[in-house]
């Protein structure tokens, strides 16, 4: 087991590439897609579970445990790992984004941020130096430097005020952070849709120097073109010797279309969030499982998937279950859909071991364009 962190390309092709992230808790193998573990679990999922899918690595939220059951708790408890039950790596964010999005009454300024709690409406500030000391509290393994992402579309004047203001938090992330070997930073690239932008926020964030570096303020309402857009460039302008990770994205079409771009590194509430509403994502496209074509249906929903939910249910049960609202219902479909997610980024670890990967992208494209199977 490695003492550090470390990464290593071990192939490409195009600009996709696969490799490992190695830390002291484990490997993590890219492209890697992280499931959202919000409040210190993956919602109707046991860690274990979460591991079967072939997870090697969890996304936990700082606004989240910062308010429940606060950091100070989860360090007097051994630490976030412990605390969660996840021994292997835990990719904590920086609180930033929440503040912008669920925060009330909230305040900015150079300094930092203060806001209302969506819980009870107490009062928080949350600082680069702030975020950092949470994130130590919680032991994470990759902590994130802390930004401000202005929701888009916003003017150019309002995107480089914001922008350059994170550029300031990320080299007082980075002092703040210090020096904790087998614990890495990464730093995070702002600057909306525009290209100067990007080019200046990554000089900005390479002059500082970070063990990875994410693309930030994306998969914010631009849609699927402008961020692909993006991505065609955003992701060259960093070093090619440390990860890249793109924050919450998202459907598996942007999944592939980052990696084909260079990332190597997401995560999103996405299969969670839908397996719980009754959405089933498949090779086909999407699944609807309330849909009363399935009530008696005795297929699964994918024959060629392995995972609980395919190998020993059928549609007819899972759309009875959740018409019923029962539990069991959330449980079965997240399990699918973070088997079908972490399937897909082993097939792309695959095919770009192979030298394959546009014939992989191909064949994904096709199978989701012939629909789901015709109803009995």
């Amino acid at each position: 087991m490695t003492s550090r962190f470390s990464f290593q390309v071990q192939a490409t092709d195009g600009k996709a590439r696969k490799g490992v992230i190695s830390t002291p808790r484990g490997a993590v193998r890219t492209p890697a897609f992280m499931p959202v573990g919000t409040a210190a679990t993956v919602k109707a999922m046991l860690p274990e579970s979460v591991r079967a899918t072939g997870a090697d690595i969890l996304l936990g939220n700082t606004y989240h445990l910062m308010l429940r059951p606060t950091a100070e708790r989860i360090d007097r408890l051994g630490g976030l790992h412990r605390f969660m039950n996840w021994e292997r790596p835990i990719l904590t964010d920086s609180g930033g984004f929440q503040v912008m999005s669920l925060a009330g009454l909230r305040k900015l300024t150079e300094k930092g941020v203060t806001f209302k709690s969506h819980i009870d409406g107490s009062r928080h500030e949350l600082t680069p130096e702030r975020s950092m000391e949470i994130q130590r509290l919680l032991g994470s393994d990759i902590v994130m430097c802390f930004d401000e992402c202005p929701a888009l579309p916003a003017d150019r004047d309002r995107i480089a005020e914001s922008m350059r203001l994170s550029m300031r938090w990320a080299q007082r992330s980075r002092d703040a952070f210090g020096d904790r070997p087998g614990h890495a930073l990464f730093g995070i690239m702002q600057g909306g849709l525009e290209r100067d932008f990007r080019e200046e926020s990554a000089a900005a964030l390479r002059e500082i120097g970070f063990d990875g570096y994410a693309v930030g303020g994306l998969a914010v309402g631009e849609g699927q073109q402008a961020m692909f857009g993006c991505l065609d460039y955003a992701p060259d302008l960093l070093p090619e010797d440390r990860p890249r990770y793109l924050m919450g994205v998202g459907k598996p079409d942007d999944i592939v279309g980052a990696v084909k771009r260079g990332i190597d590194m997401m995560d999103c509430v996405l299969p969670s969030r839908s397996g719980r509403t009754g959405q089933a994502f498949t090779r086909h496209g999407v699944v609807n499982i309330k849909n009363a074509r399935h009530a008696d249906d005795p297929r699964p929903l994918d024959e060629n998937c392995g995972c609980p939910a395919c190998a020993n249910y059928s549609r007819a049960y899972l759309h009875h279950v959740f018409r019923s609202g029962e539990m069991i219902s959330g449980m079965l479909l997240t399990w699918h859909n973070l088997h079908y997610f972490q399937d897909l980024m082993q097939g792309m670890r695959d095919a770009i071991g192979a030298g394959a990967f546009d014939a992989f992208e191909t064949e994904f494209h096709a199978q989701r364009a012939e629909g789901d199977i015709e109803p009995l």
